[in-house]
């Protein structure tokens, strides 16, 4: 049960309300997106003190008016914000090992549990309104005005917005009635709205995010960022403003902004002091209460090309060279949207980029220029697609061949025939794991005798967030859940339960996090994977005879990654699964 319905049931049940009220405080709260207890106030049911009041003689637990409470800023570092919104608290203060927080729910037990292992204090629970916690949060976790490195000191949204009188930007609430384009241009055009689309821009770039998303709904608006893999939400521009920045965007991207019925993509290129450029990848999807435009940031800069950088161990990192420095064979890398198999396929381009080698690219898009390689983007609209590419590539002299995607039988049989007949072939599929992706090959018709032969090495990756390296401490994980988790006895007796965590800090925002590192479940075709797949296995099976044979799964590289301090037992959870046999193993076949 939620906390808000648990109130509304107790404020009933002691006559504090009527079922009525109830009824019509949860209407508003459907309606608003408020708290319950917010409804309730905002109705005039019951005041948002006599709630608290309520709730300490309910639980009996102390009441605290957070109005009145100074809230130290060092306490956003050991309870994050992240934790605060998610559990509805607020930390007040830490005597010895005993940190004070206020709760809507004190009998909350998940929460305190949490934030007992969390932070390695007791935790002691007063009692606050659920509107207290939530103004209490943005006043703890807002930056004051001039503070520089804060995300949300980055872009003064109400001095932006303020800027823009009322007559300013004007728009019908009519969706149907399709805006003038000059008043659309000259709107996106008004100089408040061209410095707050280049403020979102730019403060994107400070906080080191990797896409941002502008969002409209029937009645707000709001821009959020996705850094070290987790979004955000930054800003809440007014409704009123939604067509004058979609067309602001869609203007600076080269888009059609009379267009509005159709998804539409494009690329900003954004110039910064220093000679540095910045490109945006520009996707505008239009949904029932306008367009949602996603932002991709491509910093060709931090690019990271050195394949002994990007997160591999020693021997993936040997099987991984070996493979793709073969003169012949397919090379596969499988993850989800997002989880950096680009960033690993043009390292091993960059490996392999050398003058006595051709070598040609088809890419949907084309997300950085590597000067010496050839370097094709597809447009599906006028039949240029990836098995088009890689039929004019194998007229084109070719030893080494990269496919942004294989997607569909025609891309990977092409792709299969031209690892057969001597060349090296670099791609990527959507897959879960490493071993799935020989099935996901079969299922779209590839014969097995033809995947065995071509195949070479797969390698699954996903991102996991680094631990902040200014604000990193030791915290004592409890020994059932490492077990839970996957941890062994000898990595647990290793460690003696001690692992790295983030507190929280001005370097990392809060979070505990900075930068990301990949993981990796690097999987040569061991002749004894060939043989499991002409039997006709599955991928479960390929899976256990993989790790006999020696591979190191998302959930061993990921503890591995924990064990030496670069990230969290969190990470482990959000980014990995369980395997559901963690054998050990020695050395394969090749």
């Amino acid at each position: 049960m939620s906390t808000g319905n648990r109130l509304g049931e107790l404020l009933v049940r002691e006559k504090r309300i009527s079922l009525t009220q109830l009824r019509q405080a949860q209407e508003e709260q459907k309606r608003s997106g408020v708290n319950l207890g917010a409804a309730l106030a905002k109705l005039g049911f019951i005041s948002d003190r006599e709630i608290t009041n309520f709730l300490s003689q309910e639980y009996r637990v102390p009441s605290i008016d957070l109005s009145a409470v100074e809230l130290d800023p060092d306490l956003g570092k050991v309870v994050t914000r992240d934790v605060c919104e998610k559990h509805k608290v607020i930390p007040i203060s830490k005597a010895g090992s005993s940190l004070i927080v206020a709760m809507s729910d004190p009998t909350n037990l998940h929460a305190i549990d949490d934030i007992k292992f969390l932070t390695g204090y007791n935790v002691e629970p007063v009692v606050a309104s659920e509107l207290a916690i939530a103004s209490a949060i943005d006043k703890l976790f807002t930056p004051a005005a001039g503070v520089t490195g804060g995300a949300s000191a980055a872009v003064d949204i109400d001095a932006l917005i303020g800027d823009i009188g009322d007559t300013d930007v004007e728009f019908g609430e009519d969706e149907e009635d399709a805006e003038n384009v000059l008043e659309l241009t000259k709107a996106s055009a008004d100089a408040p709205v061209v410095r707050l689309v280049n403020a979102i821009l730019l403060n994107a770039i400070k906080v080191r995010a990797s896409d941002i998303h502008i969002e409209p709904y029937e009645k707000m608006m709001r821009i959020r960022y996705r850094v070290d893999g987790v979004l955000r939400e930054e800003l809440k521009p007014p409704i009123k403003m939604k067509n004058a920045i979609s067309s602001r965007v869609k203007i600076m991207s080269s888009l059609d902004i009379a267009e509005r019925r159709l998804p539409q993509d494009g690329r900003i290129k954004l110039k910064l002091g220093g000679g540095k450029e910045m490109d945006y990848r520009v996707s505008v999807l239009p949904t029932i209460w306008g367009e949602k435009i996603v932002l991709r940031l491509l910093d060709k800069s931090n690019l990271q090309l050195d394949m002994t950088k990007l997160g591999f161990e020693k021997v993936q990192l040997e099987w991984f060279t070996k493979a793709i420095h073969n003169p012949f064979g397919m090379v596969l890398v499988t993850g989800p949207t997002g989880s950096g198999k680009t960033t690993t396929l043009y390292s091993a381009l960059a490996e392999l980029n050398k003058t006595t080698e051709n070598i040609s690219t088809a890419e949907d898009p084309v997300e950085y220029n590597l000067a010496g390689i050839n370097q094709c983007q597809m447009h599906d609209d006028i039949g240029l697609n990836f098995a088009a590419a890689l039929r004019s590539f194998l007229r084109q002299d070719p030893d080494i061949i990269m496919v942004g995607e294989i997607r569909d039988f025609e891309t990977a049989e092409i792709g299969v025939k031209a690892a057969l007949t001597g060349h090296m072939v670099l791609s990527t599929l959507h897959t879960n794991d490493a071993p799935s992706t020989v099935s996901r090959l079969l299922n779209m018709g590839i014969e097995p005798f033809m995947v065995t032969a071509a195949t070479t090495l797969v390698v699954a990756q996903r991102l996991a967030r680094r631990v902040c390296k200014d604000c990193k401490t030791e915290i004592r994980a409890p020994l059932e859940l490492m077990r839970e988790i996957g941890f062994k006895e000898d990595e647990i007796d290793s460690c003696k339960g001690v692992l790295i965590k983030g507190a929280g800090c001005s370097t990392c925002n809060g979070t505990g996090y900075k930068g990301r590192v990949a993981l990796y479940e690097v999987m040569p075709l061991w002749d004894e994977l060939k043989d499991l797949v002409l039997q006709g296995a599955s991928a479960a099976e390929l899976k256990q005879q993989a790790i006999r044979c020696g591979l190191r799964t998302l959930r061993m590289s990921a503890i591995s990654k924990t064990l030496e301090g670069v990230t969290t037992t969190e990470e482990i959870v959000r980014c990995t699964t369980t395997d559901a046999n963690r054998g050990g193993g020695g050395g394969g076949g090749h």
